[in-house]
């Protein structure tokens, strides 16, 4: 607790402090160094404290081990050790048992240092994950009750998608900085300056000579990265704009389907991927350049420093010895190394600070409607008498705008108000003051005569109940979402008021009753039942003040009238207020306020304000038309909302030409579904690359040149050392300077040998990647419906199998096998020198490297096995911040903000528990790793001591076995790292196969089937029974008949998932029925070409889908088969009502649409969707709710617009608004699959059934 408290003062402070340091320069967007650690208590400081200590031991260890190695290279070559001393005897001046102590010291030195990088390793990298990982805990909790007790304002303001990312990603980036990494810089730091002093210490010339080429190493090292960080960018933005096109194809394919559209986005497509491929080559070939820059510098100063070495020992300088030489050059170059691997963690270490920046601004952050604030006043007992004094109030996003401006309106305690006005004239805005989501900005609102700021607020939210235009209910239970209504609810509770809000019937009819999941969002329910639900949340507060926002604007008349029933029988006793577009909704109220531009215009009950024949009257009569009373408001109609977003439920009601959802609960299936996936063999990957095969010959060739320089080297390296056994300085000068001119040789060697790989391998991956997406794309649009509708297909999965499994297939072909190639020649001919030069020594090193690659192999399959864990917990905690955040109106409206940080905080837990072990783990690896490196040398030189005394090998037998094989083994775990990659591409590559594989049966690209010269329009329905494949126990239709005569306007209604939209589907061939046919021109559609049925029909749905590109190229995708010229696109806009917007825009048809046709409203966007059906010229015209959207002044223009269509074309229609169909030639009613009565509309209304009632259900008076 102390420690919070401390945390608590700590964050009180800061601002002030900060704001006084830093007020002369302007604020850095990252926290400081230290100030990243402000959430470490007492025993994270004391972990910290010694873990850095650890790591400064530790990283001593490295240039020790250089001293070490130097004496013993020394020991070797002074030739006291054999017993053959006939050539050396002059250079040994001590006794071999002397000699032979001294190895044994100097065996022992290197267990030692092996021991201490064993302690202090684990030390270092446990405590600090350590240390992390409950920081990283505290600040998740902070930044999650931070997030909950904004200000709804502050939410206006931010992008909810940013919040959520920063949740996971800005922490987890913090995490990363303040973790291992932080102290690996710290290890590197102390390595870095211990091995430069111990350089310029024994041998201060050589030294700096060794130095001297460190400058041209991180020079080019830098230019290279500067480029290769450049490129990406740019091919990251030319593949995201590919990836653009096909997420909004994948998006939209129906309506790329419809109007054949598919061959024009697979150019689109592949124009967009020819950049990014252009980029990558050219980056595939600068980052192998420095690649082999580094390595021809490194090569370079290995010369320079034997050269400059041999004749420093030449010149007499009694300091240096080959040893000497040794120590020093191994000193420097390890420190430089270490310089350059600090790089890496610095900069994660800098990430992590600009994260922080944003994370700990969002707590530091205090708002001024304080949720979770225990001052204020809680009056035992609430009446509901609220009254507006004057306010006025502008939102504080768009302060410019007023939205009220000076409303006064009592409300009785008790009453039933409803506020009315069309929309913009401030009636939500008012609702939501009275909730204090805001505070107005002049004026007062009072309840109870008390003023809302003096109330506390959790308490005064708690006797509000709220129910919503779009109702957000929360992925649990149906009794959890009714628990969310207030702490402590008991099960009668929840029963009464499930009953109470009409929704008990149908809850009892569930399989699982109260348990049943609603997916998230509601997603399982159809708008009235989430609606219902939301009513019964609301009332289980038992709230005094009840306000329901447009409660029922949302619904089908069947629907409706059930929850307005519920609403009637839910606002008796409580002061309630209802804001209302549909009149007919409101007729009972005591109370009807009419507003517009934030005043009130006038008030009183619905008869008086008929008889004022003001502002009332006038919207009264706006949705009133003929003998029968239309409802005619915008109303967008929730439960089909766009496609796809809404899942039929389990009970058949939601609008059939959704996208049905597969399954429910798809997590289940999917594991299922990957297992069934046939194994990809290794060959098969190869084969893909079969085109650019002289591509890849000519990159394994390059690969096998490189594999050979470092056996080539070992050779060198240790003649060289073992020429100062020598006595004649003549032939040691000439031999000392051809070696070192051959380390050169071999650097250009490596700079060749990259390069060729880099252009080679880069052409060759880089053409077979575009070539996949290219294919995996087409295949995509050619699939059938029923695929996309399948859950797993949904446009997520589908663009990332294109962006990540194809780009991992690429990680298994190409430039990886150029580095598996490289490795393998490189460890054979390795292997093949020791043996020649010792085989038992070779043996010995070889058993100590598996080891090594086991110790590495641990670590990363621990890593990756708690990386899979923690995204799985992580992806549990962030799914509760995003529901908690994407409805943080309605948790604040619940006032449940303690539920969820608890649910978070539980949530976080077993991810904090992998950590703690994580850092067990880690830490042991980590240091078992690096220490078993110095146990091998131990081993090794101790063995080659022996060998050496015994007359069986050669000191540069010894030296060349070392570096040969121990590097080797390097080599050999660069191959091993590669095998997780190895994994990932055969998974993609099953994905993609399998995506390939799959033939439709329906399929678009064929031109096969009968496609007549004229197409009269007549259309027939025989006995036609269907479901949807991925629903096969939902029957959508059955033994459906109908014929439409050409020429003719049909329109279908009748309640969701009736099977209106289904049919239109079926005669567009999205589907085929199971059983009947559909007839065109009395020919079964099912004979007719698919690309000609289509050709002949249009199609306008409820939400149009427009692409990202101009006006005339929107409307021009009517008709894909030809390029159309500008006369005809202005033609069909002119029909459409749309030109003279268009042309009043500034670039005319030029003007872009923005995604999704997100730069114009509703009514143009379905304008520009009725110009596009029209240029088809189509014989057969579909509406699907198309004017559902908009609201009345829109509706007219488009209504008008959908008239002139019509002309002289079959036409079949679906609608909800009565309004818009009374002029068809026939409306048909249908009921649970079938037609239940057909007719005009006055002789519907005759009948007196089905039709009758929908009419008067939607009428004003």
């Amino acid at each position: 607790m102390a420690s919070a408290e401390r945390a608590e003062e700590r964050q009180e402070n800061y601002p002030r402090n900060g704001t006084l340091q830093e007020s002369p320069k302007v604020r850095p967007q990252a926290v400081g160094p230290i100030e990243i650690f402000r959430f470490a208590d007492g025993l994270d400081l004391v972990l910290m404290t010694v873990g850095l200590l650890a790591s400064l031991v530790n990283g001593a260890c490295l240039p020790v081990m250089s001293l070490v190695l130097g004496e013993m290279s020394d020991k070797l070559i002074s030739g006291c050790l054999s017993r053959t001393n006939r050539t050396n005897d002059h250079n040994c001046s001590q006794s071999q048992e002397k000699a032979n102590e001294d190895m044994m010291l100097l065996t022992l030195y290197y267990i030692g240092i092996g021991l201490t990088a064993l302690v202090f390793g684990y030390m270092q990298i446990s405590f600090w994950v350590i240390t992390a990982a409950r920081q990283t805990k505290r600040i998740r909790k902070q930044f999650f009750h931070a997030i909950l007790s904004q200000d709804i304002s502050w939410f206006d303001g931010c992008n909810i998608g940013e919040l959520n990312t920063r949740m996971t990603e800005d922490i987890n980036k913090i995490n990363d900085g303040i973790g291992d990494k932080f102290v690996l810089l710290f290890q590197n730091i102390s390595t870095f300056s211990i091995g430069l002093t111990i350089g310029l210490v024994k041998g201060w010339k050589l030294a700096l000579v060794t130095l001297s080429t460190a400058p041209l190493i991180m020079a080019s090292a830098a230019v290279c990265s500067r480029m290769v960080i450049s490129l990406t960018s740019k091919e990251f933005s030319a593949y995201s704009k590919a990836g653009a096109v096909a997420e909004e194809v994948l998006s939209s394919i129906r309506t790329v389907i419809a109007f054949g559209g598919q061959e024009k986005e697979i150019q689109r497509y592949t124009q967009n991927l020819k950049d990014a491929k252009d980029v990558g080559v050219k980056k595939a070939i600068i980052s192998k350049l420095s690649l082999g820059a580094v390595y021809f510098f490194m090569n370079g100063t290995y010369g320079l420093a034997f050269w400059y070495g041999t004749s420093l020992i030449l010149s007499g300088d009694p300091a240096y010895t080959i040893g000497t030489v040794l120590a020093v050059f191994f000193s420097v170059i390890h420190s430089s190394y270490c310089f350059g691997a600090a790089a890496p963690h610095l900069e994660t270490f800098t990430i992590a600070r600009g994260a922080a920046f944003n994370i700990f601004q969002v707590i530091d952050k205090r708002p001024t409607i304080d949720t979770f604030s225990t001052t204020g006043y809680k009056p035992e007992y609430i009446e509901g008498t609220v009254e507006f004094k004057n306010v006025s109030f502008s939102y504080p996003s768009r302060p410019s705008i007023k939205i009220l401006k000076g409303l006064s309106l009592r409300i009785n305690s008790g009453e039933t108000v409803a506020l009315v006005g069309s929309s913009g004239s401030g009636k939500s805005t008012a609702v939501q003051l009275l909730q204090r989501l805001y505070d107005p900005n002049d004026g007062l609102i009072t309840v109870d005569e008390k003023d809302l700021p003096a109330l506390n607020v959790r308490h005064y939210r708690e006797h509000i109940g709220v129910v919503s235009q779009e109702p957000v209910l929360f992925g649990t239970s149906i009794s959890n979402n009714i628990k969310y209504g207030r702490d402590g609810v008991t099960d009668e509770e929840i029963e009464k008021a499930a009953k109470e809000a009409n929704a008990y019937d149908f809850i009892m009819e569930f399989p699982n009753k109260f348990n049943t999941l609603v997916g998230e969002k509601g997603a399982q329910l159809s708008g009235g039942q989430k609606q219902r639900i939301a009513i019964a949340r609301a009332l289980v507060r038992n709230p005094k003040i009840l306000i329901l926002d447009e409660a029922t604007s949302a619904l089908d008349t069947e629907s409706e009238s059930v929850v307005q029933a519920a609403l009637e029988k839910a606002s008796k006793g409580r002061t309630t207020i209802v804001v209302a577009h549909r009149l007919s909704t409101v007729r009972n109220a005591d109370l009807i306020v009419a507003m517009k531009d934030g005043r009130v215009v006038e008030k009183g009950t619905h008869a008086d304000l008929m008889a004022k024949e003001g502002l009332y009257y006038s919207l009264a009569m706006s949705q009133d038309i003929k003998k029968v009373d239309e409802d005619m408001e915008p109303v967008t109609y929730a439960t089909e909302k766009s496609i796809g977003s809404v899942p039929p439920s389990s009970v058949n009601t939601t609008k059939s030409g959704l996208k049905p959802d597969c399954d429910g609960n798809s997590e289940k299936p999917m594991e299922h579904k990957e297992t069934s996936l046939p194994e990809v063999s290794l060959l098969k990957i190869m084969k893909l690359n079969k085109p650019e095969w002289t591509l890849v010959v000519l990159g394994a060739l390059a690969s096998i040149l490189n594999g050979i320089v470092h056996p080539v080297f070992s050779i060198i390296f240790a003649k060289i050392l073992t020429i100062f056994g020598k006595n004649d300085t003549t032939t040691l000068k000439q031999e000392a300077e051809v070696y070192s001119m051959i380390f050169v040789i071999l650097g250009a060697v490596c700079f060749v040998s990259y390069f060729m790989q880099g252009l080679f391998y880069g052409r060759a991956g880089e053409i077979l990647t575009m070539r996949l997406r290219r294919l995996a794309f087409k295949a995509m649009l050619y699939q059938d419906l029923s695929w996309f509708d399948d859950k797993e297909n949904n446009t997520g999965a589908l663009t990332t199998i294109l962006a990540v499994d194809i780009a991992q297939i690429q990680g298994a072909t190409g430039s990886r096998l150029g580095a598996i190639v490289q490795n393998a020649t490189c460890m054979g001919l390795s292997v093949i020198v020791s043996f020649i030069y010792g085989w038992e020594m070779t043996l010995l090193i070889l058993i100590t490297a598996p080891v090594l690659a086991l110790t590495g192999i641990i670590e990363t399959t621990a890593m990756t096995g708690f990386a899979n864990k923690d995204k799985q917990e992580l992806k549990r905690a962030g799914k509760i911040a995003t529901e908690a955040v994407e409805n943080i109106r309605t948790v604040v409206s619940l006032t449940r903000e303690k539920a969820f940080e608890q649910m978070y905080d539980e949530t976080l837990q077993p991810q904090h528990r992998n950590a703690l072990k994580k850092a067990q783990i880690f830490g042991s690896c980590y240091a078992f790793s690096h220490a078993f490196v110095y146990f091998s040398y131990a081993a090794g030189f101790r063995l080659g001591a022996h060998l050496v005394q015994a007359g069986r090998m050669t000191p540069e037998g010894v030296f060349a076995i070392f570096t040969a094989v121990a590097y080797g083994a390097l080599a050999i775990g660069e191959t091993l790292v590669w095998t997780p990659q190895y994994s990932k591409a055969k998974s993609g590559a099953a994905h993609l196969f399998a995506l390939l594989e799959k033939k439709p049966t329906i399929d678009s690209h064929s031109l096969t089937g009968k496609s007549p010269d004229t197409c009269e329009g007549n259309l027939e329905f025989r006995d036609v029974s269907f479901f949807y494949p991925c629903r096969p126990d939902v029957v959508i239709l059955q033994d459906f008949s109908l014929r439409v005569e050409k020429g003719k306007t049909v329109a279908f209604i009748g309640s969701s998932g009736c099977g209106k939209s289904t049919s239109l589907q079926l005669l567009l061939r999205f589907y085929d029925p199971r059983k009947g046919q559909v007839l065109l021109d009395g020919v079964d559609a099912q004979e007719l070409s698919v690309q000609w049925l289509r050709s002949q029909i249009a199609t306008v749905p409820q939400e149009p889908v427009l692409f990202d590109c101009s006006v005339a190229e929107n409307i021009a995708y009517g008709d894909n088969s030809r390029v159309v010229p500008l006369v005809e696109i202005k033609e069909v806009a002119k029909a459409a009502s749309i030109h003279s917007f268009i042309e009043s825009l500034p670039e005319k048809y030029n003007t872009h649409v923005g995604l999704k046709g997100a730069q114009l409203s509703g009514g143009q966007k379905q304008r520009i969707a009725i110009a596009r059906a029209l240029l088809r010229k189509p014989k057969i015209l579909l509406l699907d709710e198309a004017t559902s959207a908009l609201d009345n002044e829109c509706e007219k223009a488009v209504q008008q617009a959908l008239e002139e269509a019509r002309r002289g074309r079959t036409c079949l229609m679906v609608a909800h608004r009565l309004s818009t169909i009374q002029n068809a030639d026939l409306i048909v009613v249908l009921h649970d699959g079938k037609v239940k009565e057909q007719g005009t509309h006055q002789e519907l209304l005759r009948n007196r059934d089905i039709y009758f009632k929908l009419v008067n259900a939607q009428s004003v008076q």
